[in-house]
């Protein structure tokens, strides 16, 4: 079932062109829509013409504003978890990770998720409702903000790998990149963003054909369709066979693909499913990101035993496939991945 754009009232959500648009349909002139565009999206505001200013004035929610809820630093002092409150009193968190000269964003897209991977706590809250794109910008605003405020770094990624499948809410999270890429605004280089889907053939495939160089990552955690399906339901709808034959378009398209594989002790650590994972892959310019599992308080499995993940990630190199262990950030606070949920504490 096609997903429609829902429609924004903030103009944060407007790329550049859209808002040249809404100036010239209320007979302003567009020539002020690129300072218009930095303050709303990043509060940098420079003179306004009086044309401009009379538009602006008893124009109520310019900008999607965020409650922050509750902020959660983690002892690893380079990452945090944004609790943030929407108009509705629905709940998403956001995460800023940081490493050295580099900071990058985890946006939400939708509020839950449909998708029921069993292992993720946003899968086990279900689905509630996608975000439009102001309100996914609006996160990238306000965690570039910070970034600046605190570190004094520029928000330099994005990771589309929140709460929510980025690819089931396509069109307003491709809106909200539009927007967050523009030099005008936030400047976050497209090549810089990473879209992450555990399979959502439709939108994996419209990607392909999307003229932005975003990253594509995939989870994929198993290599048949049985013990995939156990991990993530939606396997049952868009089955590996036909999963990989999306990636392989994708590849053919747009290049790497990053294939996400979450290590469960006992289900999908051994060495048997690293072959299979390699056989599975093979056509595929793929680089695969290994992670050990993230506990939530709705899923039993434990984490790979670590000489088990070191042992799947060098059959994987000594097969020529690319393989890395993702570095660890903010287990401690519920913040790493697959632990996002609208807890308030």
């Amino acid at each position: 079932m096609p997903i429609s754009l829902k429609p924004t009232a903030a103009l944060d959500g407007l790329r550049l062109d859209q808002l040249r648009e809404r100036l010239v349909t209320d007979g302003v002139n567009p020539a002020h829509a690129a300072g218009l565009f930095r303050w709303l999206q990043t509060g940098v505001r420079g003179r306004f013409v009086a044309p401009l200013e009379r538009w602006l004035e008893g124009r109520a929610g310019l900008r999607t504003e965020l409650e922050t809820v509750t902020e959660t630093v983690s002892q690893d002092g380079w990452t945090t978890k944004f609790l943030f409150g929407l108009r509705d009193d629905a709940r998403i968190e956001s995460v800023l990770m940081g490493f050295p000269g580099r900071f990058t964003g985890c946006l939400s897209t939708q509020v839950g998720c449909a998708m029921g991977c069993v292992f993720c706590a946003t899968g086990q809250m279900g689905f509630s409702r996608h975000l439009d794109a102001g309100e996914i910008v609006a996160q990238a605003r306000e965690v570039a903000r910070l970034t600046a405020e605190r570190h004094g770094e520029r928000l330099r990624n994005l990771v589309m790998m929140g709460m929510g499948e980025p690819l089931h809410n396509f069109d307003a999270t491709m809106q909200a990149l539009a927007v967050a890429t523009d030099s005008h605004g936030l400047g976050i280089a497209p090549s810089k963003v990473s879209i992450s889907t555990v399979g959502h053939i439709p939108g994996i495939l419209r990607l392909a054909d999307h003229p932005a160089p975003y990253s594509l990552a995939v989870s994929l955690h198993g290599v048949d369709d049985d013990e995939r399906g156990r991990l993530i339901p939606v396997n049952r709808r868009w089955p590996l066979a036909d999963l990989t034959a999306a990636m392989r378009e994708y590849s053919a398209k747009k290049g790497r693909v990053l294939v996400a594989w979450t290590l469960i002790d006992g289900v999908n650590d051994g060495e048997g499913y690293a072959r299979r994972l390699v056989e599975l892959l093979r056509g595929i310019d793929a680089h695969v990101n290994l992670i050990p599992l993230n506990p939530t308080e709705g899923y039993e499995g434990r984490e790979a035993d670590w000489g088990r993940v070191m042992a799947f990630q060098q059959i994987l190199r000594h097969a020529g496939l690319p393989a890395t262990v993702r570095q660890r950030r903010g287990i401690d606070v519920d913040a790493g991945c697959g632990q996002l949920a609208r807890r308030t504490a």
